[in-house]
C-alpha cells in the first residue's frame, strides 16, 4: 500500500479521472442527446431528478457497512459495474438497431436512475472510509485542492467534449456515444487508482438494531440542523436548476457547442477559488461558508430570469454568472463534506453521511419531478410584464429565487459550535472591515495571497495559520 502522503495526492488524481468520467456522460449534452429522442419537460424533470431522487440507497449502504469489516471490495465491485453500465445506451444503433427512440429515451432514463443508485450507494461507503483514513486537521483545505484539480479537470474535459462535438462531424447521437465510451474509461481508472489506498477497518455500533442505526444521526442536534438545512436546500434549488440547460436549448436557442463552452467557463470559478475556500472553512468553519455562499446562489436565477432571447448575447451574459455560480457550488460542497466528516462520529459514520444527504436528495428528486410536470402542463404559457415576455420556466426560476433566499436564512440554523461568525468570513474576503466594503477588490486580490508572512520562518508560519482555538474566537451558542 502506498504511504498516506503518495495516497493523498492519488486521492486528488482519481477524483480527476472521476470527474472526467461525469463530465462525458452526464453533461449537459445529456439534454440535447435526450431532446434528440423526442424528450419533453417531464422527460428532462425525470432526468434532472435521479442524481438526487436515488440518494435513498446511501441508506441501504450504511446498514450494510454496519455488517462489514472492510469496505474496499463491496465498493470496488459495484463502482466498475457503475462505470460501465450506461455503456448500452451508446451501443443501441448496434445492439438495438429496430428499437425506437421512446424505447431508446427510456433506456437511457432506466439506466441513468441505476447508474445514480449505484454512485450513491458507493458515495458513503467511499466517504466513510476516507473519513477514517484521512487526518481531520487540515481536512477543509485538503479537500479544497482535490477541488481545486477536480474543476479544472471538468472545465477541460467538457472544453474537449464541445470542440469534438462541433467539429467530428457526428450527430448528437453518435457522439454522444463516443463520449460515454471514453468517459467510462477514465472512470475505470478512478476505480483503480483505490487498489493501492489502505483501508482503514469499519467500527461497528455494538449490536447494530436496525431502528438505531437509522435513528442515530437524527438524535444528534448539531447533526439534525444540518440535515433540516439540506433539505430545505435542496427543495429551493431543484426548482429551477434541473431545468437550466433546456431552457437555454429550448427557449434561447442556444446550440450545444456554446452550451458546453458555458458550462466549461462555471468550472473556472471553482478551479480558482476552491482552495482558498478550503483553507477559510478550516478556518472559520463549515457554517459560515454554507451561509455566504447559499446567501449568493440566486445570482443565476436571476440571470436566466432576464436573459435576452438572443442566444450570443445570451452566451456571453451567462459567462461571468455561471463562473460566479460554480465559485458558490465549490463552496457548498466543501463545507457539506467537511461537516459530515467532521461531526459525525467513527461509528455509524456511513448513515451519518447518508442521513446528510440522501434525505435532502430524496426531496430535491421529488421537486424536480413535479416541477418538469409543470413545465408540460403549463407548456405554451406566457404573459407579458413591462414589456418582457414571461412564460413556465421563469415562473420556477421565479420561484425557485425566493425559496434559495429563505434558504439563506435557514442556513443560520445549522448548529456548529466551534464555527465562526459569518462577518468574520466577510472581513477576510474583503481585508478591511465592512464598513470599508468599496475596497472590496483590494481584498478579493489579497485573499489569493499566502498567510505566510516572508520574515517569519516555516514552523513560525505554521504556528501563525493554525486555526484559533474555541475560546479565541468563535461564534457564540
Amino acid at each position: 500500500m502506498w504511504s498516506q502522503k503518495i495516497a493523498q495526492r492519488a486521492i486528488i488524481v482519481a477524483g480527476c479521472m472521476a470527474m472526467i468520467y461525469t463530465q462525458l456522460t452526464m453533461s449537459p449534452a445529456t439534454i440535447e442527446f435526450a431532446r434528440s429522442l423526442g424528450a419533453t419537460g417531464w422527460h428532462i424533470g425525470i432526468l434532472g431528478a435521479l442524481p438526487t431522487l436515488m440518494l435513498f440507497m446511501q441508506f441501504v449502504a450504511a446498514v450494510l457497512a454496519n455488517h462489514l469489516q472492510y469496505r474496499r471490495w463491496i465498493w470496488f465491485s459495484f463502482c466498475i459495474l457503475q462505470r460501465l453500465i450506461l455503456i448500452p445506451v451508446a451501443a443501441v444503433p448496434w445492439l438495438f438497431p429496430d428499437m425506437s427512440d421512446q424505447g431508446w429515451l427510456w433506456m437511457l432514463i432506466i439506466l441513468t436512475a441505476l447508474n445514480h443508485a449505484l454512485i450513491h450507494f458507493t458515495t458513503p461507503l467511499w466517504l466513510s472510509w476516507m473519513g477514517d483514513y484521512l487526518p481531520h486537521l487540515g481536512l477543509n483545505r485538503y479537500w479544497g485542492i482535490r477541488q481545486l484539480w477536480m474543476y479544472w479537470s471538468g472545465a477541460i474535459s467538457l472544453l474537449g467534449g464541445a470542440i469534438f462535438l462541433a467539429e467530428s462531424g457526428l450527430g448528437i447521437q453518435q457522439g454522444f456515444a463516443v463520449l460515454i465510451c471514453i468517459g467510462a474509461a477514465f472512470g475505470i481508472i478512478d476505480i483503480l487508482v483505490f487498489l493501492k489506498v489502505d483501508e482503514p477497518p469499519v467500527t461497528q455500533m455494538k449490536e447494530p438494531k436496525l431502528r438505531e442505526v437509522f435513528s442515530t444521526p437524527f438524535h444528534d442536534q448539531n447533526f439534525r440542523s444540518f440535515i433540516s438545512f439540506t433539505c430545505f436546500w435542496h427543495f429551493a434549488a431543484m426548482l429551477g436548476a434541473p431545468f437550466i440547460s433546456y431552457y437555454l436549448l429550448d427557449y434561447i436557442g442556444m446550440d450545444v457547442f456554446r452550451l458546453l463552452l458555458l458550462w466549461t467557463c462555471s468550472w473556472i470559478g471553482g478551479a480558482i477559488f476552491s482552495k482558498r475556500l478550503g483553507q477559510m472553512a478550516e478556518h472559520f468553519g463549515n457554517r459560515p461558508m454554507l451561509i455566504l455562499c447559499t446567501a449568493f446562489k440566486s445570482t443565476n436565477m436571476i440571470g436566466l430570469l432576464f436573459l435576452p432571447r438572443e442566444p450570443t448575447i445570451a452566451f456571453w451574459i451567462m459567462v461571468p454568472i455561471f463562473i460566479v455560480d460554480s465559485l458558490l457550488n465549490a463552496g457548498i460542497a466543501i463545507a457539506n463534506n467537511g461537516f459530515m466528516l467532521k461531526n459525525s462520529p467513527a461509528e455509524n459514520r456511513t448513515m451519518f453521511i447518508a442521513a446528510g444527504t440522501a434525505v435532502a436528495g430524496m426531496v430535491g428528486g421529488l421537486t424536480s419531478i413535479l416541477a418538469g410536470g409543470f413545465l408540460v402542463l403549463s407548456s405554451g404559457w406566457n404573459a407579458s410584464f413591462w414589456g418582457m415576455e414571461f412564460n413556465n420556466f421563469h415562473v420556477l426560476f421565479a420561484t425557485s429565487l425566493i425559496m434559495r433566499l429563505v434558504a439563506a436564512v435557514f442556513a443560520r440554523t445549522i448548529r456548529e459550535p466551534e464555527s465562526h461568525w459569518t462577518s468574520q468570513v466577510v472581513v477576510q474576503l474583503v481585508g478591511v472591515t465592512p464598513f470599508r466594503i468599496l475596497r472590496f477588490p483590494v481584498g478579493l486580490y489579497r485573499s489569493f495571497l499566502s498567510d505566510d508572512d516572508p520574515s517569519l520562518s516555516r514552523k513560525e508560519n505554521r504556528d501563525r495559520n493554525k486555526p484559533l482555538k474555541p475560546e479565541e474566537n468563535k461564534r457564540p451558542t
